[in-house]
């Protein structure tokens, strides 16, 4: 091979007339290039070897183990407002503990509207928010008036008609809600454990409809207000208490 490359290369310079030693020279350079070029291809391919080499495992990975399978995979992380919201609560309740001397309601339905009463206005019977809702338990005028009340005025003159709103609007939820209680309770869902007191919260947070969705969408089909309270949050908040006293009636008033 190098032979007929060398005899070819001197009839190919011989035909431009080039002197003896001219030709020994260009053939030469040419053997050198060409030697150059295949020895960088041999590096590469080589190198290029080496290091297909390294990258293949020797043992085959078994990935049927990795299955996620069975898990529950929906989380709905808290908001930050939700998170802001548990540090003023937890500063605040720390304050009412050292300065004030209390009964201790513990998870009674009285410690239940209690606690729904302070998340949502601090206990204030005579509040307005800037959204219009209303009173110590923070009323929308149309949730009002599907339990009978009609006057805002009245409504927020009244500590007593404030109290039995809650209660006929608990008792409304809980019977439109009475299948999902039923189905869902004691469950898990997106990390907390569906209990009745935690649904009846997240129903005068956001109403009956969304917390059914959420509840039979598996966790999935969330809800927040305005301020970016979720459902999820409250069901945790307010999990655990007892609200067996609340008797579920179709068409409640207050």
């Amino acid at each position: 091979m190098w032979q007929w490359f060398i005899s070819n290369k001197i009839v190919y310079l011989h035909r431009k007339n080039l002197s003896r030693g001219e030709h020994l020279f260009d053939v030469c350079l040419e053997i050198f290039y060409m030697i150059k070029r295949i020895i960088g291809l041999f590096l590469i391919l080589t190198i290029g070897g080496i290091v297909l080499v390294s990258f293949t495992p020797k043992n085959k990975i078994d990935l049927s183990s990795y299955s996620t399978a069975g898990l529950d995979l929906y989380y709905i992380a808290p908001n930050f407002n939700e998170i802001e919201d548990d540090l003023n609560y937890n500063e605040i309740e720390d304050d009412l503990i050292s300065n004030f001397v209390y009964p201790e309601l513990g998870k009674s339905y009285v410690g239940f509207k209690e606690a729904v009463a302070f998340k949502e206005s601090r206990g204030d019977y005579g509040v307005v928010n800037q959204f219009g809702y209303m009173g110590k338990y923070q009323f929308g005028i149309g949730t009002l008036q599907l339990i009978g009340i009609k006057n805002k005025n009245t409504f927020l003159a009244s500590p007593e008609l404030q109290e039995r709103a809650f209660y006929a609007n608990l008792s409304r939820n809980k019977w439109i809600l009475r299948r999902d209680l039923k189905w869902f309770v004691g469950k898990r869902m997106n990390g907390i454990v569906i209990t009745e007191s935690g649904v009846l919260a997240a129903a005068h947070l956001s109403g009956p409809g969304a917390v059914k969705k959420y509840l039979r969408s598996g966790g999935v089909d969330g809800f927040a207000d305005a301020f970016g309270t979720t459902i999820r949050y409250y069901m945790k908040r307010f999990s655990g208490f007892d609200t067996s006293f609340v008797v579920p009636e179709r068409k409640a008033k207050a």
